[in-house]
């Protein structure tokens, strides 16, 4: 028989509902032009801030543009380094994930950190079969590679029915929290 709470050697992570209001109080004022952005799941929590973009004072072209925010983005990631770690290490410890961190600066947005987790998956020979023509095309140099690229190819196109999905299992899991009126 299975049994859910013996498999693997990983319990589950405490609840992160308040993780974003927590994060928003714990990184220093004047990091970013708003509140971060903070996205949770099992087993990571990814910070992503917006900084200012650079006053230029000359007409500029696009790519010039760009290369004043990467040198923003650039600057803040050294200067907050150490910051950012100790920051990182609270809320690993307080929700059990790991923590990754972005910024937004502009039209540019860099990811300084983020875990890749393993996922076990049994794939019958149809679908395995989908995996190695994406990799002997090159679009992905492994199975793995190539499995990671269809799930980003249906999060893009089926954005909008995940969040209603998302919304329904919300719903549902206040309605277990409540528990029935026994009245």
């Amino acid at each position: 028989m299975f049994d859910r709470k013996h498999w693997g050697n990983r319990s589950e992570p405490p609840p992160a509902d308040d993780a974003p209001a927590w994060i928003a109080g714990a990184v220093p004022d004047g990091w970013f032009t708003a509140t971060p952005e903070v996205v949770v799941d099992r087993d990571e929590i990814l910070i992503v801030g917006s900084l200012p973009v650079p006053t230029l004072d000359v007409e500029v072209n696009e790519a010039e543009r760009a290369a004043a925010e990467r040198g923003r983005i650039s600057t803040f990631r050294e200067e907050t380094r150490d910051r950012r770690i100790r920051v990182a290490q609270q809320i690993e410890h307080r929700y059990r994930r790991k923590v990754s961190w972005g910024v937004v600066c502009g039209g540019t947005r860099e990811l300084f950190t983020t875990h890749s987790a393993p996922v076990m998956t049994r794939l019958r020979q149809p679908e395995r079969q989908v995996l190695d023509t994406l990799v002997a095309a090159g679009v992905a140099r492994s199975r793995s590679e190539a499995l990671a690229w269809c799930v980003r190819l249906v999060g893009e196109h089926t954005d909008q029915w995940l969040t209603d999905l998302r919304a329904a299992m919300g719903a549902v899991d206040e309605l277990r929290r409540r528990g029935p009126d026994a009245a």
